[in-house]
């Protein structure tokens, strides 16, 4: 019993100290990052003796995306690359979605959204879970124009898309009541998946030979898309 209690204490004072206990396969330490030190402080005060500057309680939406895709980009706040955000239960993300640019069908899979345009104009869809039905009993889809300063829900788990139907860039802003909302691309999940499960899941409908030219067909997270969009604003197919 006494070991036991020698070896806790000895955990938590590696973890009030910053520093990981040893592996298990070697005695090698690995520096604990800032936001895993504000996650296991012991107190909102010692958060705050963790974030010394007033610097680090500001976050910069106009850094540009690493890797944007071709018809925008979205930059968001999460707790790893903003620390502050732990304790507040929060993130955000800002989007800026070019002339007849699409976010793809996509879910957050630990948190609701709520979007509110402040540029532009953005349809938006969103499909619930199952169960949940029109009038006529087929899946509801949920369908939504916003304008500058209008706001649409995303539920948690909740397959959605926005798409800007203009020629001009429409911004957008979305809170998350989640520090770590996460974000899953849902045809790019669907086409990850072996090709035998994605035949059968199609019910044949694509030939086996053609599930690579699919894969490698689908765009990254803002896409250039929708025909009649492009054709408006004298925009090439890419």
């Amino acid at each position: 019993m006494r070991a036991n209690a020698i070896l806790v204490t000895s955990l938590l004072s590696l973890a009030a100290s910053g520093t990981a206990a040893p592996s298990p396969r070697g005695d090698k330490r690995t520096e604990l990052s800032l936001t895993a030190k504000l996650q296991l402080a012991d107190t909102t005060a010692d958060r705050f003796a963790l974030l010394p500057e007033n610097d680090d309680f500001v976050f910069d939406f106009n850094q540009a995306q690493p890797e944007p895709g071709q018809g925008g980009e979205i930059v968001a706040a999460n707790r790893k690359n903003f620390p502050a955000l732990v304790g507040t239960g929060a993130g955000m993300a800002v989007g800026r979605v070019g002339p007849c640019g699409m976010n793809t069908l996509h879910v957050h899979p630990r948190s609701a959204e709520l979007q509110l345009v402040t540029s532009g104009r953005l349809i938006t869809e969103m499909v619930p879970e199952n169960g949940v039905n029109d009038a006529e009993g087929n899946r509801r889809v949920i369908r939504t124009e916003l304008g500058p300063n209008m706001m649409t829900p995303f539920y948690i788990g909740s397959v959605h898309t926005q798409y800007n139907p203009d020629c001009e860039p429409a911004t957008f802003v979305a809170a998350l009541p989640s520090e770590d909302f996460g974000a899953g691309q849902v045809a790019q999940e669907v086409f990850a998946v072996s090709d035998n499960v994605i035949a059968a899941t199609f019910g044949q409908s694509i030939a086996g030979e053609d599930i690579d030219k699919v894969r490698g067909a689908i765009p990254a997270s803002i896409a250039l898309g929708v025909e009649e969009c492009l054709t408006k604003c004298g925009l090439k197919k890419r």
